[in-house]
């Protein structure tokens, strides 16, 4: 019986990471709705993804019967931190009324708001270390070196 996978951090960077890895495996061209089946996503969710590559100049698009996208730079050279900052989602830390009784709620803003960049410049850093092509030629994680 076979296991489902989880995704592992947000969902739109396990979705790009997996619809990457789907092209480069494939080679050339693939529909949107190739991929969405592939990856069992929402075509919808899947096409803002791809624009969003594209964009990046990760993807390119073919329009047209024979349309599709095909991986722009070769899995070996493309860094999963290249595909999380071309995807992510900048949030700002919610600026909530200013409480009874909390006086430096801006700072604590400001605080928190410095620890979450290190963080994220932390998990960039890592993701640097690693390319597409590791994740497509090991896909068991466990036989990947601590790098």
């Amino acid at each position: 019986m076979k296991t489902q996978a989880k995704l592992i951090g947000p969902a739109r960077f396990s979705v790009a990471v997996h619809t990457l890895a789907g092209l480069a495996s494939n080679g050339g061209t693939l529909s949107s709705a190739m991929i969405a089946a592939q990856v069992h996503s929402h075509p919808t969710f899947l096409r803002r993804i791809l624009a969003t590559l594209a964009s990046h100049n990760i993807v390119d698009t073919r329009e047209g019967r024979d349309g599709g996208y095909t991986l722009r730079i070769p899995a070996d050279q493309l860094t999963l931190s290249a595909i999380y900052l071309a995807i992510r989602i900048e949030q700002p830390i919610h600026d909530l009324p200013q409480p009874d009784g909390i006086q430096d709620s801006e700072k604590m803003n400001q605080r928190l708001s410095s620890i979450m960049k290190g963080a994220e410049q932390q998990v960039i850093d890592y993701l640097e270390q690693y390319t597409l092509a590791d994740v497509i030629d090991d896909s068991d994680i466990t036989k990947m070196p601590d790098r």
